[in-house]
């Protein structure tokens, strides 16, 4: 999203090691959004990174973004009297596909045909028929049936042949996501019942030869089809068992939250489920995991994480938050023996508090920098990784990691948390604050090398307090790396800054839709190997605040709803950068 990077010294911490000179070597910066404007808002938007390596061909790397260059620039009308910029857009997709053959020090977008907008003129009004064009997101989709709607998450495993899974092969990458139909219409009945499913595209082998070929893609397949007709999915994880010694090595493991009304989460009958596939995606079967609940009777569940170790046991990790402001609850495990056919009964491990100490009037949503702010509804959610030997299984430490933002310590003081467990989840450190002094971070991720040798954290942070419904004042936000050696029982040495991201002000983002909302979106991810760690963070440095936005959100935050009509136009009321929002990222690759 921007035309030429910046110098990485501008960008880069170098780890706090005494290292000589001639043997220094940073880390690598670099934009992974490679295939999107500056400008052109709501084009130049992207958020929600995640990534994947292929622990067979560890220089390969996998990404994924919510990613709005398929859309057609904002239009006026839309702008002015509904206070979005969602214009002609029906059956356009979000998910979109990047790829690293170097680990992560440069990337590609591929661009593909499908149904699109983003040669659509930004006119004044939204007139434009979305059509046949180029994209940059997921292919095959219009053509069964449906909209690659966002909520991108990766995973490498083996490929199967004649029935067997072996890395000899070769690899296979998976990309959840979720899921719309094409036809408006609701009640859906096909390609499944429900607002929202999931479904998973495939690639074999992906290479910088066939990476740009939409047929190396197969077709989605449609994993969520035993849902009902108001079902919403959300926030799914995906992960394949990539370890040859377990029983169950090439099992593919989706978790999901379902909503079964329409409420997205708002005290509304909410479960988990695990959906699996045992022969590389070609069919699924799903469980539900506990029991379905109101959300107020029972708490907030949500914000799943899944992962096996090297014996292939599956370990699943979610929220158990009490309703309320903050919601003050745990983490809650469940573990599988079978490969996902039976899971134990559901454990909070230990607690957790998920920052939300105000909720936006008009958004709704839980908020950290100020009105009209950036939602952190999913800060406190788990993200955790194991150190699973990874091709082989054969140097497993199995140490599980967790890492959460936590509001235990109060508004402006929130942090960065992360547990570890070295025996299968029965008991776990104390967690340890990992984040830096004066950040206010809001999503984080670990990932560990998968011979346990090290961990990374990559982590979004706020760096100015609470501003309430000053618009005016700054709100820093930035990303950053960091590292620590494991030593003896597990525990994780001293932490090293790897990089920080350049500061930005998250005033000058918004969700490609809503200009009231500021939005980075709701989690980033990390990934290591044995020889380097990357992570991936939503970037707003090159983005300018738009004071006439900023004048609007005031006046709504005040008005306790949204001025309409009268809201800005982006196109020319605001810098061309507003909500320029890139995915950028740091690896310590040599």
């Amino acid at each position: 999203m921007r035309s030429t990077l910046a110098a990485p010294l501008a960008l880069v911490l170098v780890a706090a090691l005494a290292v000589p000179p001639t043997m220094a070597v940073g880390p690598t910066i670099s934009l992974v959004t490679t295939g999107s404007p500056t400008g052109n808002t709501p084009q130049n938007h992207q958020n929600e990174p995640a990534i994947a390596v292929d622990a067979h061909r560890p220089n390969v790397l996998a990404a994924g973004t919510n990613d709005f260059l398929d859309w057609q620039p904002c239009p006026q009308d839309a702008a002015t009297t509904r206070g979005t910029c969602r214009g002609s857009n029906a059956g356009i997709g979000l998910s979109a596909p990047y790829f690293s053959f170097d680990s992560g020090k440069t990337w590609t977008q591929p661009t593909y045909t499908g149904i699109t907008s983003r040669d659509c003129p930004g006119t004044a009004v939204a007139d434009c028929t979305p059509h046949t064009g180029p994209i940059g997101t997921l292919p095959w989709y219009a053509e069964n049936g449906m909209i690659a709607a966002g909520d991108p998450a990766l995973a490498f495993g083996p490929r199967r042949v004649n029935g067997r899974f072996s890395w000899d092969n070769g690899s296979r990458l998976y990309y959840a996501t979720l899921a719309g139909a094409l036809d408006s219409a609701f009640p859906q009945t096909e390609p499944f019942r429900g607002f929202l499913g999931i479904a998973v595209s495939r690639m074999d082998d992906p290479s910088a030869a066939n990476v740009n070929d939409k047929n190396s893609w197969l077709a989605p397949v449609v994993i969520t089809r035993r849902t009902s007709a108001t079902t919403f999915e959300d926030k799914e994880q995906i992960w394949a068992d990539n370890a040859a010694t377990s029983p169950y090595f090439g099992n593919v493991y989706v978790c999901v939250d379902e909503y079964r009304s329409n409420g997205g989460g708002a005290a509304f009958s909410q479960v988990i489920q695990v959906v699996r596939s045992s022969d590389a995606g070609d069919t699924w079967s799903m469980k539900q995991v506990r029991s379905a609940a109101s959300n107020v009777a029972r708490g907030f569940h949500g914000g799943c994480s899944v992962r096996t170790d090297s014996n292939g046991i599956v370990y699943l990790f979610y929220t158990h938050f009490e309703a309320g402001s903050p919601g003050v609850g745990g983490h809650t495990m469940q573990k599988s023996f079978d490969g996902g056919a039976s899971w134990t009964k559901p454990r909070d491990v230990f607690p957790a508090n998920d920052s939300c100490y105000n909720i936006d009037p008009i958004s709704g949503r839980c908020v950290a920098d100020g009105g009209a702010g950036a939602r952190i509804d999913l800060m406190g959610s788990p993200s955790v990784d194991i150190a699973n030997g990874a091709p082989t299984g054969l140097d497993a430490t199995n140490e599980i990691v967790d890492a959460w933002g936590d509001g235990s310590a109060g508004l402006n003081a929130e942090v960065t948390k992360l547990s570890w467990s070295m025996d299968g989840g029965m008991t776990w450190s104390s967690p340890a604050t990992v984040s830096l002094p004066g950040d206010r971070p809001i999503y984080s991720a670990p990932a560990l090398a998968p011979d346990g040798g090290a961990v990374y954290i990559i982590y979004e942070a706020l760096t100015d307090p609470w501003r309430g419904g000053d618009m005016t004042s700054p709100r820093g936000y930035h990303g950053v790396f960091r590292k620590a050696t494991i030593g003896a029982g597990g525990v994780p040495g001293a932490w090293s800054t790897i990089a920080t991201g350049p500061m930005g002000d998250i005033r000058a983002t918004y969700p490609g839709h809503d200009i009231y909302q500021e939005r980075v979106g709701d989690y980033v991810y990390a990934a290591a190997t044995r020889d380097y760690g990357v992570g991936l963070w939503a970037d707003a440095s090159d983005a300018v605040v738009c004071p006439d936005v900023q004048g609007w959100r005031a006046d709504s935050y005040a008005a306790g709803q949204r001025v309409l009509p009268g809201a800005p136009y982006p196109t020319t009321d605001c810098d061309p950068t507003f909500g320029n929002v890139q995915i950028m990222a740091v690896t310590t690759a040599p």
